[in-house]
């Protein structure tokens, strides 16, 4: 059986020059500036940069029980820990949302908490009273993210609002 050649289109086509031709060529290009113009000394004034103001940083209670009840979150959602011990720490309709999260595991290994920041909010001259929480975890590959909020309730610390990636 004979084999009969068989043309493809060329998936490669010529780029056309759009660009325009020169006006004149008796026009000589620009000169290059003298080295002299490249290192002169420009007058202007150098305005100090506005540097953002600092805030307070969070209380170390506020850290610890962030750290803490969000470990114990992960470990209930991933069922390694009974939701009856987040009554403590959570607002009771978060207890309900991460009782939803649990019903349904993941597959591929268990959470793991990596970083936790905080960044005060509501700062007065008494020791702050909220907080916001960022938080990142693994869960196999990749990483995800937490969100929170933590606020003194009846003198203790809670979570008020919990936000998981």
């Amino acid at each position: 059986m004979a084999r009969t050649a068989t043309t493809r289109p060329s998936l490669i086509s010529p780029v056309v020059d759009y660009e325009p031709p020169p006006v004149g060529a008796s026009t000589p290009p620009c000169p290059s500036p003298s080295p002299a113009a490249l290192h002169r000394h420009t007058p202007r004034p150098l305005a100090p940069a506005d540097r953002p103001l600092r805030e307070p940083p969070a209380p170390r209670a506020a850290a610890v029980f962030a750290d803490t009840a969000l470990r114990c979150v992960l470990e209930v959602v991933d069922r390694r820990r009974p939701i009856a011990q987040l009554r403590n720490s959570l607002r009771p309709s978060l207890i309900d949302t991460v009782a939803v999260l649990s019903r349904n595991p993941a597959a591929d290994g268990a959470a793991v908490l990596r970083r936790v920041r905080l960044r005060t909010l509501d700062a007065g001259p008494e020791e702050p009273a909220a907080a916001e929480v960022f938080a990142t975890y693994t869960r196999g590959t990749r990483v995800r993210a937490i969100a929170a909020r933590v606020e003194v309730v009846n003198g203790r610390w809670q979570l008020v609002a919990l936000q998981i990636g």
